[in-house]
């Protein structure tokens, strides 16, 4: 018999990277909260890759951090190994990544989930989601209880109608053998949610005493200073390692002799899988001529033997994985502890949602992470980070936060997904953003931060400390401006070396700094009022101004893009009734609804001349109302 339970301001569906975030974001601006998971040790848990961050993902946590949410502060506590990838590239694309001890990681986020204030965590699978004549949403669980809140946040991953892929078999499942949530889905249909079905994948785990490390590649030592929290003092250590494998031809023959053993070939999977991601199987397909493929051997915790196979993800039958991974070099013996898998689930389409990540047509329901589409523990942590503030913001009759794409890659990610939608589990990538070497990860603080503290995220102490850091950074761009290099035999030789033109008498500091060839750290000997500063500052100014044309020049773009952004668009616009607009413009404009003409721009189907019929009729809608005012 049903039961009313509690009522709450907000309450969120599901506790992995994205649940997580919007429940303490919601709880720590003062709403009351609840966080439904289907089993509390799925808390936080990492089905797929043990690690946090990497190309463009690395900047996704930065700029979770800089807002005021856990995610790097967790990432930094419980990581074995740190490295700092594309070093050889421009610092646009520098991204941290962390193997993590996925336990620990687990432990971590469940207990800071546990001590916030005003936030109740709970075991229970949502069974049915309702709205009653008040305009409140109505949650029921499995065992009858009822739960009452102003809003809602559907954050349920790969748990939502999860269908498990081995082989032949398949079975309803959650990921990591959790329980799926089987009836949420027809209840959202109900409400008009547009679900669809995407796929995602994970390799096997394998015991470390099976494998011969003799033969295998070790990846090269990888520590740097930098943390995923600006908070986060000190450098990581790294603790274990990660190794290189390669598969060979007798590999490449197992999969082909057995691909109609596998689902995905079969036909027994519907759902859409990762474009950037593809299983082991499918990249013999795609790539027939490829000899051999990379895949790495990675830790899945300090106090643990499973090593996860990182890029050998699989659907094929049990037996056939354990016959491929035996061909390989070093894994001749290997012993299989979790065996590889497909899983298919119920996600929306994040047309269906606002730039908030709010419902269009559902006031008080917000969708985040792989719900909206999206793949990745990063994005879903950020898209959470964005839907529990907006919902609190709701609740309490504050304007919403909306990221634009000038601002941060979160703001990029959101915007890709309500603006042009996907066909396919959505990967963030650095190409995917225009301003990219404006969105780096190590001034995401200063992009950021002061939002996070606007909103109520970021305390007034740390506040303080990043003021106290950008006067830093300013005192020191004047310093460099002014200080003169004198002529040096040495500085000549140095100048040389690197492989730049010496100098006929001494030049500012600034000067040399802004060449390519040179670092700070190259010219440290020759800088005798070099203060003690940390290495953040000098990194800061050194990036400003090697790169400072290429940033006034993107800039110069944002304006640009923010002179359409700041043209708004009503929310009871009749597309339909706008002389001049294409039909298919006017109806991917009645679908997505954007809320500025910027976002218009964007929309596929939406041309150049669509776009100057609106600003025509904005023009013309606004002399009318200054004439009748």
């Amino acid at each position: 018999m049903e039961y009313f339970a509690k009522s709450y301001d907000v309450a969120v569906i599901g506790a992995g990277h994205a649940g997580i975030e919007a429940a303490l974001a919601s709880a720590r601006l003062g709403a009351s909260t609840v966080v439904f998971a289907v089993n509390l040790d799925s808390i936080g848990n990492m089905p797929c890759n043990p690690s946090i961050g990497g190309t463009s993902k690395g900047h996704l946590v930065r700029e979770i951090d800089a807002l005021g949410g856990e995610t790097g502060k967790a990432a930094d506590k419980t990581q074995i190994q740190t490295r700092m990838l594309n070093m050889g590239k421009g610092p646009a694309v520098h991204s941290l990544r962390a193997q993590i001890d996925r336990r620990e990681y687990s432990k971590y986020m469940k207990h800071a989930l546990e001590k916030q204030e005003g936030l109740d965590v709970k075991q229970a699978e949502i069974v049915a989601l309702s709205r009653n004549g008040d305009g409140e949403w109505l949650l029921k669980t499995k065992l009858d209880a009822v739960y009452s809140a102003k809003c809602v946040i559907l954050a349920t991953g790969t748990f939502l109608g999860g269908r498990i892929y081995i082989g032949e078999i398949s079975y309803e499942s959650g990921p990591d053998g959790m329980f799926p949530a089987t009836e949420l889905s027809a209840s959202l249909k109900k409400l008009g949610i547009p679900l669809r079905r995407f796929k995602t994948g994970t390799p096997s785990r394998v015991n470390r005493r099976s494998v011969d490390f003799s033969v295998l590649e070790k990846q090269e030592d990888g520590e740097t200073d930098t943390r995923f929290s600006f908070c986060t003092e000190g450098r990581a250590e790294n603790k274990s390692y990660c190794y290189i494998a390669y598969t060979n031809d007798e590999t490449k023959k197992v999969i082909l002799e057995n691909l109609d053993r596998s689902p995905m070939y079969s036909g027994k999977i519907e759902g859409v899988g990762p474009r950037y991601c593809p299983s082991f199987e499918d990249k013999i397909v795609r790539f027939p001529d490829k000899k051999r493929h990379q895949f790495f051997i990675e830790p899945c915790g300090l106090d643990t033997e499973e090593l996860y196979l990182q890029g050998m993800s699989s659907s094929l039958p049990e037996d056939v994985q354990l016959k491929f991974l035996r061909t390989i070099k070093g894994l001749e013996n290997v012993e299989v502890m979790r065996t590889a898998y497909a899983i298919e689930y119920d996600c929306v389409d994040p047309l269906a949602l606002k730039p908030t990540l709010e419902f269009l047509d559902l006031p008080g329901l917000f969708g985040a992470g792989q719900f909206n589409g999206s793949s990745g523990y990063e994005e879903a942590a950020a898209q959470g980070l964005v839907a529990g503030i907006n919902a609190c913001r709701k609740v309490k009759g504050l304007g919403q936060l909306v990221l634009d794409r000038s601002t941060s890659y979160i703001g990029t990610l959101i915007d890709d997904l309500v603006t042009k939608g996907c066909m396919d589990p959505y990967r963030m990538m650095t190409s995917r953003s225009e301003y990219r070497l404006l969105l780096r990860q190590d001034n995401a603080d200063i992009r950021l931060t002061p939002i996070g503290h606007e909103i109520g995220l970021i305390s007034d102490e740390r506040y303080e400390s990043f003021l106290n850091k950008k006067r830093l950074i300013k005192e020191e761009t004047e310093r460099v401006a002014k200080t003169t290099i004198h002529l040096s035999e040495e500085l000549q030789r140095l100048l040389v070396s690197k492989g730049t033109a010496p100098l006929e008498k001494g030049v500012r500091l600034i000067e040399l700094i802004r060449r390519p060839q040179l670092s700070y750290e190259d010219l440290a000997p020759f800088d005798s009022d070099r203060p003690d500063l940390p290495g953040e500052i000098f990194e800061q100014v050194e990036i400003e101004l090697k790169y400072e044309g290429y940033i006034k020049r993107q800039q110069a773009q944002i304006n640009e893009m923010k002179r359409l952004e700041v043209k708004l668009l009503p929310e009871d616009i009749n597309y339909n009734k706008i002389d001049g607009l294409r039909l298919e413009a006017r109806e991917k404009l009645s679908k997505i609804r954007p809320v500025n003409v910027g976002q218009a721009s964007r929309i596929s189907g939406v041309s150049p001349s669509d776009i100057s019929v609106l600003l025509i009729w904005l023009s013309k809608k606004e002399r009318e109302e200054k004439s009748n005012a």
